[in-house]
């Protein structure tokens, strides 16, 4: 018959063990699919680049933005299992390296977050080309590609996969300059999503073990006070349905093995739960093993490639990359190469506007700049300013261009240049019909006064001088509006 005793220390365990599966009110930590795939080198990656663009299908865009909402999901779980790792180590539970990595570098992923979020404003992802078909269905496709990167590494990248990665991937589908830029930003986005899924994996493990050091704990209480009621335990233990992951396994066995006799019963129990699946305690124990060494690896790789986020050089990179720059290299005028960067990408973003506007290409458009060019090289040798593409791009020759483009010019652009074809006209017209505006009553009420034409005529030059003073503030005061 079961003693007092043992049924009041059953009935504190059970109360024990309902807190300890509330410890995480706010999020539940699950086995997230990691992404880790077949580690490619960058030959591999290479190839691979040219699968992926053959597999990608571009759908329409939409107008909800899913990467800044997992961003903030992101950042919520990773600062719970933080926090929940902070109160183990306080209280002096035992946590897998990949968990004291996570802690460790935790200052440093706060910071890639910020920085994710000051990079990636509202609205700024739905710009991209989207995806309709496979798992990133709805996401940018380059986000796609910061996926395959970091799946395909364990969470690791270096700058030459990357490169022979996306040249690949571009004599197939060609990517826009939005989406280079934007390589950064969704590598740093993934990254930050593969740490999340690795400490949701970390965290369901830690919760797993902590469940089943509960359960060894409870067993070995009762097995010192009342051996007898070691067999109801377990049936308690049966009936709760515990899970038979790697980590409860391995740290139920590490609990128990090596204890009295009356605590084989659980240890066999578990043996044969488990060979009806096929496994064992010692393939458990084997893989919970390997899974940390994973989990740790996995971690490490993606901290340090957060690191090397921030060091690599990525304006040359996207120059480097761009097909839009490689055809605006051939400049007939030779200009453009010697440019420095900052005009060269005032250069692109002109491309970009108009291709948006006439619904062509990046590529089309600079192409079609270029052979503007070299038309107007021909046509007058002594014009040099025609035959470089900036005359077409930001000088006299944009309308031309437009025109040959077919693309739409906004009013407020055609005002635009209206007033920049005549800056003075528009600029002393406006003032001068004020300054007459604002003297005429004036000098109306004046002659009706019967104030003589030669007073009138003296009074008349101050009061101009005076009211073209106001007239030309209030035309500073707007244009600076």
């Amino acid at each position: 018959m079961t003693s007092t005793w043992t049924r009041t220390k059953q009935a504190i365990s059970r109360v024990r063990l309902a807190g300890r599966a509330g410890a995480h009110p706010k999020l539940a930590f699950a086995y997230e699919r990691l992404l880790r795939a077949e580690l490619f080198n960058a030959d591999q990656m290479a190839s691979h680049g040219i699968d992926l663009a053959t597999q990608h299908q571009l759908g329409a865009v939409t107008t909800r933005d899913f990467l800044l909402g997992r961003l903030d999901d992101n950042e919520a779980l990773l600062k719970e299992s933080c926090s929940a790792l902070t109160e183990a180590q306080a209280s002096d539970r035992r946590i897998t390296p990949a968990a004291e990595w996570l802690l460790d570098n935790f200052f440093l992923i706060e910071d890639h977050i910020r920085t994710a979020r000051s990079h990636l404003p509202q609205g700024y992802s739905r710009e991209l080309p989207r995806l309709s078909n496979g798992p990133s269905s709805g996401l940018p496709r380059v986000y796609d590609i910061a996926l395959e990167t970091i799946s395909h590494g364990d969470g690791r990248f270096d700058e030459l996969s990357l490169t022979r990665f996306v040249v690949s991937y571009q004599t197939v589908m060609p990517l826009a300059l939005g989406e280079l830029w934007a390589i950064p930003i969704m590598l740093r986005l993934a990254l930050i999503e593969n740490l999340r899924r690795v400490a949701s994996r970390v965290m369901a493990n830690w919760d797993d073990r902590n469940l089943a050091d509960d359960w060894a704990e409870r067993l070995i209480e009762v097995s010192e006070h009342d051996v007898k009621s070691v067999v109801l335990t377990v049936a308690d233990m049966a009936h709760s349905s515990p899970p038979t992951t790697a980590a409860f396994v391995a740290e139920f066995a590490r609990r128990l093995q090596g204890q009295s006799a009356a605590l084989a019963l659980p240890l066999n129990w578990i043996e044969q739960l488990l060979a009806e699946t096929g496994s064992s305690i010692e393939r458990q124990v084997q893989f919970d093993a390997q899974q940390q060494s994973a989990d740790q690896m996995s971690i490490s790789n993606s901290i340090a490639s957060l690191r090397l986020l921030s060091a690599t050089p990525w304006r040359e990179f996207v120059e480097g990359m761009s097909h839009v720059e490689q055809t605006l290299q051939q400049d007939p005028a030779e200009v453009y190469p010697r440019m420095d960067f900052a005009t060269r990408d005032s250069y692109r973003h002109v491309i970009e506007r108009l291709a948006r506007r006439s619904g062509r290409t990046e590529m089309s458009v600079a192409q079609t700049v270029v052979a503007l060019s070299r038309e107007h090289r021909d046509a007058s040798a002594g014009d040099d300013l025609a035959r470089h593409i900036g005359y077409f791009l930001v000088g006299p020759g944009i309308g031309v261009l437009e025109q040959k483009l077919g693309a739409r010019v906004p009013f407020h652009e055609r005002w635009k240049r209206l007033l920049q074809s005549s800056p003075l006209t528009f600029y002393l017209a406006p003032a001068g019909a004020l300054t007459i505006i604002f003297a005429l009553p004036l000098l109306s009420s004046a002659h009706r006064d019967g104030l003589p034409d030669l007073a009138l005529i003296a009074l008349a030059v101050p009061c101009l001088v005076m009211t073209s003073r106001l007239a030309f503030s209030l035309i500073n005061w707007l244009v600076t509006f």
